[in-house]
């Protein structure tokens, strides 16, 4: 199992398929060949998606579970989404839509959202509910 994202390049345009394990990695373009930044967004992905980043990513893998109904969730997704270019090249972020993808909400015992988990190595080594900010955030993923 394999997972590959599909990214423009900033300079041509052209869509480049980045496997899992170079997400945070600068690479080349296959058409122009400049410089292909980190990924510095996060992912929406299912639960196939999940299970291939985690086990290929060479950083540690933030993932943010959330549900479209949640305020919360709404409120807090542009300083994730912040955070995540910030860390570019030192974690990977992930969204993980808890409604549909129920089986990786049990996984990780959801009961309240928004909820963050932090893997490193396919392996979780923090969890937890709530938002305290993004420094707190930040301090929290570096600490982890």
């Amino acid at each position: 199992m394999s997972y590959s994202a599909i990214r423009p390049c900033p300079s041509c345009s052209k869509p480049n398929r980045i496997p899992a394990r170079y997400l945070a990695s600068t690479g080349r373009c296959g058409s122009c060949k400049s410089p292909l930044p980190p990924l510095d967004s996060p992912l929406d992905v299912n639960e196939s998606d999940f299970n291939a980043i985690i086990q290929e990513a060479t950083v540690p893998v933030l993932v943010d579970f959330w549900a479209s109904w949640c305020g919360p969730c709404l409120a807090v997704a542009p300083e994730v989404h912040a955070l995540a270019h910030e860390m570019a090249g030192k974690a990977v972020f992930l969204k993980v839509n808890s409604e549909e993808n129920e089986g990786l909400a049990r996984r990780f015992g959801i009961q309240s959202i928004p909820n963050f988990v932090v893997l490193r190595n396919g392996k979780k080594v923090a969890q937890r509910a709530g938002f305290g900010g993004r420094a707190d955030l930040r301090r929290w993923l570096l600490a982890a």
